[in-house]
């Protein structure tokens, strides 16, 4: 099993990829860096799609190798409308190490209209998963696993998967580029910014656009809430099969704020997640033209 300090470097060099395209993040950081606090990461969230290639699951098993070599462990199952699945996983020792959450969700293709997904399988398919092994994660530079593997899509395609899943679309684009880092609140320990509430309104005084709403509540355990998605031009294929540049949504930073709960008639801090608040997250990279 690797060490959790390895892990911890695994991580931060995927936080400095992302850093460097969400904006947003780099103004959380200095936010609270600037008020004498350290950002910590509450959980990480990748996507994914459930079809088979050469037998090979291009969804959540792909990632499984990596998981049982870095020792995570999963926790929770969560059913989504729009044909989605996801787990949530954690490290024995997430507590000692500070290490993050992972969330991984997945389209299941079989279930979207045959020619959507046949759209999604003729994209996908002369996927290098080569450069994509999980297997060798920990040995290997995670910013070329964590990556679109296949060529290009159809910019045609993607229009079309989008008019049925926006999530569809955003993973043929960006592959398995992390889709957000998470702000721990409980653990910026500054008295400038001592809740969520708080921190939503220092970054949209800052220029962020946030999301409208917080999301879940004190009783349920979990608040949460993000930055709008950043857009960044990405290539596509035109109808004269040349790579042009159009304008999509990458990711989205989000803060979390976790509170006590009652189990088994003790009070322990909630770990887990609230289905609905992941439901309205998934659609923060909808595109509109």
């Amino acid at each position: 099993m690797i060490h959790p300090i390895d892990i911890t470097h695994f991580w931060n060099t995927i936080w400095r990829q992302y850093f460097t395209r969400v904006s947003y993040a780099r103004v959380y950081q200095e936010m609270i860096t600037n008020a004498q606090s350290t950002v910590a990461n509450d959980h990480i969230a990748f996507r994914s799609l459930r079809l088979n290639i050469d037998k090979v699951n291009l969804g959540i098993k792909l990632f499984e190798p990596m998981l049982r070599a870095f020792g995570y462990e999963a926790v929770d199952e969560y059913f989504f409308p729009n044909h989605l699945y996801a787990r949530y996983y954690r490290h024995p020792q997430q507590k000692e190490y500070n290490l993050p959450k992972l969330f991984i969700s997945e389209l299941i293709v079989e279930q979207l209209p045959p020619d959507i997904a046949t759209l999604i399988y003729d994209t996908v398919k002369g996927a290098n998963l080569k450069n994509i092994n999980f297997e060798m994660a920990p040995s290997t530079d995670p910013t070329q696993i964590f990556t679109r593997p296949w060529q290009p899509p159809s910019r045609s395609v993607v229009e079309k998967v989008n008019e049925i899943s926006q999530y569809g679309a955003w993973v043929l684009l960006h592959g398995y580029a992390v889709n957000h880092f998470t702000g721990y609140v409980n653990r910026q320990n500054t008295p400038q910014y001592p809740d969520i509430e708080s921190t939503a309104n220092a970054l949209a005084s800052l220029g962020v656009p946030m999301k409208a709403e917080i999301e879940g509540s004190v009783n349920v355990g979990l608040r949460q809430t993000a930055t709008q998605a950043v857009t960044e031009l990405v290539t596509v294929v035109d109808e004269t099969k040349q790579e042009i540049l159009i304008p999509w949504t990458y990711a989205y930073y989000e803060i979390a704020e976790r509170y006590m709960v009652e189990v088994g008639g003790q009070r322990i801090l909630f770990d887990g997640f609230l289905g609905n608040s992941a439901k309205q997250l998934f659609e923060m990279t909808k595109f509109h033209k």
